[in-house]
């Protein structure tokens, strides 16, 4: 495996986790899951909050809903493996923007 190519996986786990523990946190403290929803209460203060939140802890958001969809609703294949690429990405980014963050503040080597 390249050295790229694990600091993409290593991104990718990071961004998981810290979108699953924002998720968690948000749940623990506001008693309901996170979702989209968040979003649409109009233009206040909480919904620009919620961007940056949400940037973050998306691709748990869309794991949970797509999984949740597949036994609910029996949702195709194709549909599936489309919302875990678009996760898995978006997870990659937001990890990499985390471990930059982290390294610029000298708390990651």
């Amino acid at each position: 495996m390249t050295p790229e190519a694990l600091n993409s996986f290593f991104s990718i786990c990071i961004g998981f986790a810290l979108a699953g523990a924002l998720v968690s946190g948000y749940q623990a403290l506001a008693q309901r899951p996170a979702g989209f929803g968040l979003l649409q209460d109009g233009v206040a203060p909480k919904t620009f909050a919620a961007v940056p939140f949400l940037v973050f802890a998306a691709p748990f958001i869309i794991m949970r809903n797509t999984l949740r969809g597949v036994r609910v609703e029996s949702r195709r294949v194709e549909f599936v493996m489309m919302a875990t690429v678009i996760a898995a990405f978006w997870s990659m980014m937001s990890g990499t923007f985390f471990l930059m963050t982290l390294r610029a503040a000298g708390l990651l080597v």
